[in-house]
This record gives C-alpha cells, sequence and structure tokens, in this order.
C-alpha cells in the first residue's frame, strides 16, 4: 500500500511540474519563422515595447535591455514585414507611437505575451 501511495504522488507531482509547460507554443516560437507566424496571427493587447543598445556599439548599454539578440537584416524585414500584414496589430502599435521600421527584434513568452525592441 505504501508503494502504490508513493507512486501516485510521484505521478501527480510530474503531472503538476509540466502542467506549465503547454502554455508555450514550442521551443521554436522565437525563430525567425516563429516569431513571423506569431506576429502575423497575433490578436492580444499583451504587448510591451522596449528600447536596445547600439548594437554596433557595445560600449553603450545605458540605452536598453542586453538580453535582445542581433538579429539579422532579413529578420529584421520579416519582422516588420509580418507585423505590417496584421493590420490590427500594426495599428495597435502605431497607436502607442510605435514606427513599425524601428522594430528590430520581437520576442514571444511563455504566456503568450510579447516584446517589441526598437532603435
Amino acid at each position: 500500500m505504501h508503494r502504490v501511495l508513493t507512486i501516485t504522488l510521484a505521478a501527480a507531482l510530474s503531472s503538476l511540474a509540466f502542467a506549465g509547460v503547454s502554455r508555450a507554443e514550442s521551443l521554436g516560437m522565437n525563430t525567425a519563422q516563429g516569431i513571423e507566424q506569431t506576429l502575423r496571427t497575433f490578436h492580444g493587447n499583451e504587448f510591451n515595447v522596449e528600447q536596445v543598445y547600439n548594437w554596433r556599439n557595445r560600449d553603450d548599454e545605458t540605452t536598453g535591455p542586453r538580453s535582445a539578440p542581433e538579429r539579422s537584416g532579413q529578420a529584421v524585414h520579416g519582422i516588420q514585414a509580418s507585423i505590417d500584414a496584421n493590420r490590427s496589430l500594426a495599428h495597435r502599435l502605431n497607436n502607442e507611437g510605435v514606427d513599425v521600421r524601428n522594430i528590430v527584434n520581437a520576442e514571444q513568452a511563455a504566456d503568450g505575451s510579447l516584446t517589441f525592441y526598437v532603435r
């Protein structure tokens, strides 16, 4: 009986540990292709905008987060084109004073919210 209780308790704890994993869509959600797909279909209001420092001058770290990885020019263009394709998202960003041409990166959190990085 003690063994059955131990196995049942272990199974319950394991299922609780993995319960939050289902909130993240996939491990590739922030790859260039993954984020572009997300941006084309995003309909939520949960986003924030962060300034990034000048990637070409690594000494200038006072203007933004260090956590925003640099994307290639092609990836940045893909992000901007995906936002343009989602008119409601482009409109909401515009209402927040964000010029889509200044967005250099975007990331999706596990809770589905987005962070846009602007220069």
